[in-house]
């Protein structure tokens, strides 16, 4: 038994060994390619490289890279969650109602009610998911539209526009530490709170564990289920987070709030190498995804790229990527099945 146990352990972390290689081989090449990107921008146009730009480009890619984070985890665990830009509009519109009427409320308040509205909406999607056994993508699409329209119910399909909302609720987003702006410092905090969740935490190592086999798991004894609601609440959670400051970012709430943004996240995390098929995922890689999605709505306009050409390059990109992808892991699940030892 136990040298059975031995040789099903090496050949697992030859695999993992081979896995680690082609992230890494991944990323450089992602990174390659954001560095030429930059470059060739740059040539075009002289005012892309200058701080004041990068700042921007930094500023207005943090509330997506945060919500990157969470649709990380529910893709490693071979989800989807399509509701991501509707519970962001909610969150964003109930902390928005909430500093109009009474001003006098402290912005951490705002945020954590946002945050928890969040979590509401999360949580009653993982119970969809991991207890009532419906799919992700027909739970999610289902609560998507649910809470857009709860949003226009809570405003009664009014805006709360920026004279409405108190100096300090927008300064969330405006506001800066030594220089550097909230949005950013908050972003950073998320990135290094979640590398050590999923790095070196008991559960985080649990949910690719559900996502690579969940069969194995349940067998090993993680309760999937918990796993699985687990990760719809943090999706949940940073949406509303994600509300809060995009509607303190942009001064304004709306109904129709972030429609259609949950694509722009789920492309983020295709191009920083997660895995739809799950079990696969790495923070430095959702964040080359997240610079380079941000990178390329910031460098195109700045190259007089029609609009229209702008959505059809965003896509052929993140169509390459996929494509690399598939061809070098197949290479490398080719190499795994040769190094099998029948």
């Amino acid at each position: 038994m136990k040298k059975v146990v031995v040789e099903l352990t090496g050949k697992t972390l030859e695999k993992t060994s081979f896995g680690a290689s082609f992230a890494r081989f991944r990323e450089l090449g992602l990174l390659l390619f954001i560095l030429m990107l930059a470059i060739g921008v740059q040539l075009r146009n002289p005012s892309f490289l200058t701080m004041e730009n990068l700042s921007d480009m930094v500023t207005n890619t943090a509330i997506l890279s945060i919500l990157v984070v969470g649709m990380m985890l529910v893709i490693v665990t071979r989800g989807i969650d399509l509701s991501i830009g509707a519970t962001l509009a909610l969150s964003g519109m109930i902390a928005a109602l909430t500093v109009s009427a009474y001003p006098d409320v402290h912005p951490l308040l705002a945020i954590l009610l946002g945050i928890l509205v969040g979590l509401i909406c999360g949580a009653i999607i993982g119970l969809l998911v991991a207890k009532a056994g419906i799919l992700p993508i027909i739970a999610t699409l289902g609560m998507m539209n649910v809470f857009r329209g709860t949003t226009f119910l809570a405003s009664g399909g009014k805006w709360v526009s920026a004279h409405q909302m108190p100096s300090s609720f927008k300064a969330i987003a405006t506001g800066s530490v030594l220089g550097i702006n909230t949005l950013i410092l908050i972003a950073v905090f998320i990135y290094i709170l979640f590398y050590y969740f999923i790095t070196y935490t008991r559960t985080g190592r649990q949910i690719y564990a559900v996502g690579s086999n969940p069969e194995s798991a349940r067998i090993s004894g993680i309760q999937n289920d918990k796993i699985l609601w687990l990760v719809y609440t943090i999706m949940g959670g940073l949406s509303g987070l994600a509300g809060v400051l995009w509607v303190a970012k942009f001064a304004s709430a709306q109904g129709d709030t972030a429609v259609g943004y949950e694509l722009s996240v789920i492309a983020a995390c295709v191009l920083g190498g997660v895995s739809i098929a799950g079990g696969s995922g790495k923070i430095s890689g959702i964040i080359l995804g997240s610079i380079l999605l941000g990178m390329l709505n910031n460098a195109l306009p700045l190259i007089n790229v029609s609009p229209f050409w702008q959505m059809g390059i965003q896509g052929a990109i993140i169509l390459i990527a996929v494509v690399i992808n598939a061809l070098v892991k197949r290479g490398v699940d080719r190499n795994n099945l040769m190094r099998r030892r029948i």
